[in-house]
């Protein structure tokens, strides 16, 4: 049996069939998962320390380190990171529009 093998979008969600724009709202929302998921491993922190951080509640969190990706917008995830001192910054691309 072939496995059929095909080159990767550069977007796993895109790959998966979402459309352009979800697939970019999810690669956008897991890339700040990760950094939070980073922050607070890096610092060591408790979930509870955590929380108490990033201005949430504690099941937040732990929702958050276990990847509920359908439960954080881009604006709360942004909003976590400012309450952890980061700096967000965005790099918008134009796509080429399709006649």
């Amino acid at each position: 049996m072939a496995m059929r093998v095909r080159k990767s979008s550069g977007n796993v969600f895109r790959d998966l069939g979402y459309s352009p724009e979800d697939a970019d709202n999810l690669r956008v929302r897991s890339e700040l998962m990760i950094s939070l998921t980073g922050l607070i491993e890096s610092r060591g922190l408790t979930q509870a320390q955590a929380a108490k951080l990033l201005g949430v509640s504690q099941p937040r969190i732990s929702d958050l380190m276990r990847g509920k990706i359908q439960l954080f917008s881009v604006d709360g995830l942004i909003e976590m990171l400012g309450h952890a001192g980061a700096h967000v910054t965005f790099v918008v691309k134009h796509r080429k529009r399709v006649a």
